[in-house]
Order: C-alpha cells, then sequence, then structure tokens
C-alpha cells in the first residue's frame, strides 16, 4: 500500500472513529436519559398504584366495618348465638347488603367457618372456610389483603378484608372486599407510550384469558408467557422487552410488579410497558446523521491526503529507497537531504545512522568473534583439565617407577596404561561433543508418529529407570490416539527426546516420576516431559538453552543446546517451565512439517556453526 493511500485511510478512520466516538456518546446519552425518565414514568406509575391500592383498601375498611356495625349485623350475631339458631332465614341477606354498602364480595360466616350467606356465590351456603377461623384481634390488625375468592362466575382477585362482631363467646366473620379487574386499570392516569396491564393468577400454568388491559382481555397474550411464568417461579420485580414485529421501533419494556397474597403467595401481576418508538426513531437519526457526516468527511480526507502526500511522499519514498539499500547490505547508502523540517532532520538522521551502522558493524563482528573464541576456550580448558591431570599424574608415576623401582615398573606400567587408554577415551568423547555440535546436519525428512518416537527412548531406558541400587523412576505415558504423523528427521528427534529424558532422570536423584505427554492443536504436535526432580531457579531456566552453560558438576552445557537446535531445524518451538523443589516441564511444539529453510555453506568456520546452533 502506498503512503498516499495509508495517509488518505489514516485521516478516513481518524473521522470515522471521531464521528462513531461522539454519535455513540450521544446515543449512550439519549438511551441513559430516556431509560432515566421511563423509570421516572415507571416509578410515578406504580406509586399511583399503589395509591389507588391504598385508597381502596380504605374503602373497603370503612365498608366492610360498617357492614359488621350495622344493627342487622349484631342481630345475626344474637340470634346465631342462641342454641338452636335458625339460619335458613338469612341465606339472602348477603346480596342486600353487598349491594348497599357497594361490595362484590359479602360473606356472612357462623362461629365454625361455615358460610350462612354470600353475595358473590349464594350457593355456597353451608360451605366450611377455615382459614378465617382465628381471634377478633387477628383480623382488627391484619388489614386488607389480597385473595383469591370463588364466585358463582369462577375464581375472582379481590381485595378482602375480615371484621368479626362477638356476642358472649360466638364470633359472627364478615368477609368483604372489592374485585380487581380491567375497571381497575382505567383509573389510571398514563402517560404518553405507557401502558398498564394486571394478570390475574389464578392457576399454576399460564392462562391467556386472565391477562387484562383497561379494554378487557389483552391481545397477543401469549407473547407474555415467558414474564409471567418467571414470576410464578419466583415472584419479584422484574423487567422484559417483547418485540411486536420485526422492526426494534415496535418494542416495549414491561416491568412487572408481583400483588402477593397473606401467606406470599403469588395472586396477580400488575405489568407497566414503556415503548420505545421515541428512543429507537432517535437513535436512526443519530446513525443518519452520523453515516451523513462520515460521507461528506470521506471526500474531504480524500482532498486532504491527497494535498499531504503532494508534500511528503517524495522525500519519504526517499527514505524509504534508502532503508531498502540498507536491508540489502549497502550500508553506506545516503538520502539526499532537500530543504527543512521534520523530513529533513529525519534525512540527516538517517545518513548519520548508516554511517554509524558502518562503524559499529566491524566493532561488534571483532567483539563477537573474540567473545565466541574465549567461550569456546573457556569450556574446552573446563573439560579437557578433569582427564588431563590424571593422564599427568600416571606419566609422573611411571617416570618415578623407572627410577627408583625398576622391578615394580612393569607393574605400575600395565595399570597405568589402562587409565592413559580410560582418559584418552575420555577426551575424546568431549571432543566428539564438541565437534557434533559445531556440525549439525541438516534434518532428514521422513513421515513419522511421535507416539512411536517417545515409546522408542522410553524402552531404551526401561533398564535404568528400576535399576539396582537407585531409587526407581516411575514412567508415565499419556499419547493421545490418533496422533497425526509429522514430517520429520527420526534420528535427530530421538536424540533431543533422550537428552530431555536423561536430564530429567538427572533431576530426581531420589526417584520420581517421569510423565511424557503428546498431543495436537491447530496442525502441530505437542509434547510435554515433565518430571518430580529438583527443579530450576529462574534465572537457570533464562540461561538453559545456553550453549556451554550446565547447572551440572560435570557436563558440557550442549545437551539442551542440542535439543534447541533440532526443534528449530524442524519449525518448532521449545520452553520450559520450572519450579524449584517441584519440577521442571519441557514444552516442544513441531509443525506438521518443517519449513524449508537455505543451507548453510559448506566451507562455514565450525565455530560460526556451532554460535548459530
Amino acid at each position: 500500500m502506498t503512503f498516499r493511500a495509508k495517509l488518505f485511510w489514516i485521516f478516513t478512520l481518524m473521522l470515522i472513529v471521531s464521528v462513531g466516538l461522539i454519535a455513540g456518546a450521544v446515543t449512550l446519552l439519549t438511551r441513559k436519559a430516556f431509560e432515566e425518565l421511563n423509570e421516572q414514568h415507571t416509578a410515578a406509575l406504580v406509586q399511583q398504584f399503589q395509591n389507588e391500592i391504598d385508597r381502596r383498601k380504605t374503602e373497603v375498611l370503612n365498608r366492610v366495618g360498617g357492614v359488621a356495625e350495622e344493627e342487622s349485623t349484631t342481630n345475626m350475631a344474637m340470634n346465631l348465638a342462641m342454641a338452636q339458631p335458625d339460619v335458613s332465614k338469612y341465606v339472602d341477606v348477603a346480596s342486600g347488603v353487598a349491594k348497599a354498602h357497594q361490595l362484590d364480595i359479602l360473606d356472612f360466616l357462623s362461629n365454625d367457618g361455615t358460610i350462612i350467606s354470600s353475595a358473590e356465590w349464594p350457593a355456597r351456603f353451608g360451605y366450611k372456610i377455615d382459614w378465617v377461623k382465628h381471634p377478633q384481634d387477628f383480623w382488627t390488625s391484619a388489614g386488607a389483603f389480597w385473595m383469591k375468592m370463588d364466585t358463582q362466575d369462577g375464581a375472582k382477585l379481590a381485595l378482602v378484608m375480615v371484621r368479626v362482631p362477638r356476642v358472649g363467646d360466638k364470633d359472627l366473620y364478615v368477609v368483604g372486599g372489592e374485585r380487581l379487574d380491567n375497571q381497575f386499570l382505567k383509573s389510571f392516569v398514563l402517560p404518553e407510550g405507557m401502558r398498564a396491564m394486571l394478570y390475574i393468577n389464578l392457576g399454576q400454568a399460564f392462562q391467556p384469558d386472565n391477562l387484562l388491559d383497561a379494554s378487557g382481555p389483552a391481545s397477543q397474550a401469549d407473547r407474555f408467557s415467558s414474564i409471567i411464568e418467571n414470576e410464578q417461579q419466583s415472584p419479584s420485580v422484574q423487567t422484559a422487552r417483547i418485540q411486536w414485529t420485526a422492526d426494534a421501533s415496535s418494542a416495549e419494556v414491561f416491568h412487572a410488579i408481583p400483588l402477593q397474597g397473606r401467606e406470599n403467595e403469588l395472586l396477580g401481576l400488575l405489568l407497566v410497558g414503556n415503548s420505545q418508538y421515541k428512543l429507537v426513531m432517535l437513535e436512526r437519526r443519530i446513525l443518519w446523521s452520523a453515516i451523513a457526516v462520515g460521507v461528506i468527511g470521506f471526500f474531504f480526507s480524500a482532498l486532504l491526503s491527497w494535498w499531504g502526500a503532494a508534500r511528503v511522499t517524495r522525500p519519504v519514498r526517499r527514505l524509504a529507497e534508502g532503508a531498502r539499500e540498507v536491508s540489502e547490505g549497502n550500508w553506506g547508502a545516503r538520502v539526499e537531504v532537500r530543504g527543512g523540517g521534520e523530513v529533513g532532520q529525519l534525512a540527516q538522521a538517517f545518513n548519520r545512522m548508516t554511517q554509524q551502522l558502518i562503524d559499529q558493524r566491524e566493532r561488534l563482528v571483532q567483539a563477537e568473534r573474540v567473545a565466541a573464541w574465549r567461550e569456546l576456550a573457556r569450556r574446552l580448558a573446563h573439560e579437557l583439565k578433569n582427564p588431563l591431570f590424571p593422564l599427568q599424574t600416571t606419566v609422573e608415576n611411571m617416570q618415578r617407577a623407572k627410577e627408583k623401582n625398576p622391578e615394580l615398573f612393569e607393574d605400575v606400567f600395565r595399570e597405568s596404561t589402562g587409565i592413559l587408554i580410560s582418559e584418552i577415551e575420555n577426551l575424546k568423547k568431549i571432543t566428539g561433543r564438541f565437534s557434533d555440535f559445531a556440525k549439525m546436519p541438516p534434518p532428514e525428512l521422513s513421515t513419522l508418529n511421535l507416539n512411536d518416537v517417545v515409546r522408542a527412548v522410553v524402552k531404551l531406558f526401561e533398564a535404568q529407570f528400576g535399576a539396582v541400587g537407585r531409587p526407581p523412576i516411575t514412567p508415565e505415558l499419556h499419547l493421545e490416539e490418533n496422533l497425526p504423523s509429522i514430517q520429520a528427521d527420526q534420528t535427530m528427534l530421538h536424540r533431543a527426546i533422550e537428552n530431555l529424558v536423561l536430564n530429567a532422570m538427572d533431576a530426581m536423584p531420589a526417584g520420581g516420576v517421569l510423565m511424557l505427554r503428546t498431543s495436537h492443536q491447530n496442525g502441530n504436535v505437542h509434547l510435554e516431559i515433565s518430571d518430580t526432580g529438583t527443579g530450576l531457579t529462574p534465572e537457570e531456566c533464562e540461561r538453559l538453552f545456553t550453549p556451554y552453560y550446565t547447572t551440572k558438576q560435570h557436563g558440557t552445557g550442549l545437551g539442551l543446546a542440542i535439543v534447541q537446535s533440532v526443534v528449530s531445524d524442524h519449525g518448532g518451538r521449545i520452553s520450559v517451565e520450572s519450579e524449584s523443589g517441584v519440577g521442571t516441564s519441557f514444552h516442544i511444539d513441531l509443525p506438521s512439517r518443517p519449513p524449508q529453510r537455505p543451507t548453510h555453506p559448506s566451507s562455514a568456520p565450525e565455530l560460526e556453526v556451532g554460535k548459530g546452533a
């Protein structure tokens, strides 16, 4: 992508992001304001509902109290207190009294809870109701409450209270109240965009006909089934959104307020709905305004980017060409400086940089060569010192035996030659390890399954895991079935895993558990090798794969460097996790096929090859 195109897209994105942030902020503030307004309307409507309920409670209290205090009621109580009262003459009393006191519900019950007269269902004469049988003081303090009342037209929700005139030791229960239906909803004054609905909960299942609005049964009542069923399971003030059509502006947010009886049973729900039409339409206007500003800004960005590119493209292109020359190896590249300003200063800084790169490159190359030779010399001196000392001692012993004890020289010579041959073999192994690391061959790829390589390595060490005189090491294999095959060098992988197993065994001198796990993900095969050994410090983990670095008393420090080289040559990654005193885990990720890599020239010095491994 050209600089001019980048400049254009930068300006365009900046404008779009700015407009989007402003539009988003305005939308959020608008939505918050609408939500606060809706909450205020809902709270006002709920308060209006509560005030209406309180008013009706007062009315029911006065009307039922008036019934209980009437002379006719007192006479009824006195007659019922007699030894053998005639209750049949009171069967039709409740209907007339209810009409006179404007009550929907009115029942007279004797001392044992038997219905003497019922206004809402006269045929219930003689039925017994146990829930009313409480002392007079109880009902005096109970006040009005919600209750499901059985009527000749079916069960109804009513606001009910009980009064108890008492004659002697006999009580007369007066149960009266008002029904709650759509007429109740007509008393509300609703703001624009809001509506109130009432659900009368008369059964465990949702009943659409019991959902009422001010005009009667509500339309599309089935859409409220989930709200009401949630309330039936857990009565509480809840909020739900219903979108009536595919258009988002048709949505309403409903607040469900439960109406509960004396025993906290759910008897009804007040549903307060807020239309989202105005909010959605305002958000759409904001969105279209933002799109219009974005389109205008798009053309403005095109003009601005064209003008800006004309001023800065040419010198920037020169800088890019100079940088490309430097990347291709021409560290002496120069950029022609014209004019001042930031671009001119950048060109001058580029020229100074290339000059400094030339000067520093030679110093760095020399310093790296010296450091590499010093490190190699230090490691060779350290490794060769141990076998050279017994060689020197053995030769000196042979000289002393030749000069002072010629008769014992043959015995000393035979013993000494064995020591010399052993130490010379040790020297050959040390130089061989350094030589192997410096001459790591490229992998010879073949199709293999990593599980087979892991099993072969574990089988190789089976005898050592349970060797006599050594604490046992328990191998645990967690090999994924159907592990995909990969392209790899079997010999090199075997050697790398073998080195990791040897390291794990050395880390568990008191025995422990060696776990090997394989898995695959995203086309890569993963191998984990964990031990329960002594663990490593964070500082040791950082230097663990550095050539010639070792945490052991005896070692070349090349084992893990060879492992890293093998994994790297296969295009994989290796990492280590360790906690001192707990154990260490090595993780290897290998691709299904290593990437193509250029081969090193055969004439490259061995030291340079070793450094790159």
